[in-house]
């Protein structure tokens, strides 16, 4: 990856190690986790996809292959700051209807942005994804959603 590139994508991480992440509102949040074989902390900011209660749902983007989604499974997240709140976390994977309710929740928030979701989920994924309640299964089955909440 070159220096921009790398730049650009560690932006929204800087924000927050800086203190600044509450200006993402609840739209994101960054997550720390512990590598599974190093041990090392890292921080990834992921988009809020979800939230009930106290469960902000995020989308392994890349898949369950993500590093942040391996890593988490093979240890406890650390923490989850969103806004102003930080808070020790635990995560668990949702089943694909929960998934599926959720990813339609969204869709139908940014309908207007709807052809951008479509076709930048359609990247992601791989094929053309369009909105249906079919594809939305194809896709929770594919990338993994993940509530995290306060560690109980």
């Amino acid at each position: 990856m070159n220096r921009v590139a790398r730049f650009v994508f560690r932006a929204p991480v800087r924000l927050y190690d800086k203190g600044f992440g509450w200006l993402l509102g609840r739209r994101f949040l960054c997550l720390t986790h512990l590598g599974r074989r190093s041990g090392r902390e890292y921080r990834t900011v992921l988009e809020v996809v979800g939230v009930h209660g106290e469960e902000y749902v995020v989308v392994a983007g890349l898949g369950a292959g993500a590093d942040w989604f391996r890593n988490i499974q093979a240890r406890p997240p650390v923490e989850v700051v969103v806004g102003r709140r930080r808070f020790p976390a635990e995560h668990r994977v949702l089943g694909e209807d929960e998934a599926v309710a959720v990813i339609a929740g969204y869709e139908h928030r940014n309908r207007l942005a709807g052809p951008v979701v479509r076709f930048a989920l359609g990247k992601l994924l791989g094929w053309r994804y369009d909105g249906s309640d079919l594809a939305r299964r194809r896709m929770a089955r594919q990338l993994p959603l993940v509530g995290l909440r306060p560690r109980s």
